[in-house]
């Protein structure tokens, strides 16, 4: 497991676990203690940990100002799909923006569109729309406001009947995990939102980097069948690659300089 895509499986494992100690991340990664201690050390010098006795816990003032800690991973792939994606876009569209980071780092590139119909659940994409100088239909899904990612959810019944009200053409969603036969995963206990998403949309655009391959989270939002478009960088492994292109999937991706 590469080092970043390691640091946020830690990350992950916080947050559903809380306090943990090295010798547990150490047998649950299958890693040495070195390996463990260099990782929180990084993560705790990034804001996103606090170092305890013998562990690490997840720093909860971070998520006290309501910033999703997976915003910092992986920033630069983000970025360069976020950019790829805004390409897809056209005047007039009707998207529908999930809550992931990397479907976020496309808000700051849409200054250039003056008419789409916009649905999210996310608080810091409505946040971010309306400091924009266009004619965009902004739309806030509803729901029970959760902190941590910013977002606003509510159950499976009350979730449906809101998508199933609108039609849109483009939906651009994240994941936690893209697995082949899995297909697309989440961490995300309120879940029901994607599921709805997913089918309220004529195009789904999944936006994942390369670490998001081969996982496989507790929560399915979808079948790959039912995604049009991915969007990665160029560290996608070729047998991914292949299988999501005889599936009839497009796949696009970026080139990004591992700085690893």
């Amino acid at each position: 497991m590469k080092v970043r895509q390691r640091q946020t499986a830690i990350l992950e494992y916080l947050q559903n676990h809380g306090q943990v100690s090295i010798d547990e991340l150490v047998e649950h990664f299958k890693t040495t203690g070195t390996t463990i201690r260099k990782d929180l050390t990084q993560l705790s010098q990034s804001g996103l940990v606090l170092r305890t006795y013998g562990g690490a816990m997840l720093n909860r003032e971070t998520g006290d100002r309501a910033i999703d800690h997976k915003t910092y991973i992986n920033i630069g792939s983000k970025k360069l799909i976020a950019c790829e994606a805004v390409k897809l876009i056209h005047e007039g569209d009707s998207i529908i923006f999930d809550s992931g980071s990397t479907v976020a780092q496309m808000i700051p590139i849409l200054t250039s569109f003056n008419n789409l119909t916009i649905m999210t659940n996310s608080l810091h994409i409505v946040n971010e729309l309306v400091t924009h100088n266009n004619d965009h239909t902004i739309i806030l899904s509803g729901g029970t406001f959760r902190r941590k990612s910013a977002s606003f959810h509510s159950n499976s019944a009350s979730t449906a009947v809101i998508f199933e009200s609108y039609t849109f053409d483009k939906l651009f969603m994240g994941a936690d995990g893209i697995d082949l036969m899995g297909g697309v995963t989440t961490f995300n206990e309120s879940y029901h939102g994607s599921v709805a998403m997913s089918k309220a949309a004529a195009k789904l655009i999944l936006l994942a980097d390369s670490t998001k391959f081969g996982r496989r989270s507790p929560n399915v939002v979808c079948d790959l069948n039912a995604v049009d478009t991915i969007i990665t960088d160029n560290k996608l492994d070729d047998k991914y690659y292949e299988a999501l292109i005889q599936r009839g999937i497009k796949v696009i991706k970026v080139d990004v300089i591992d700085k690893e």
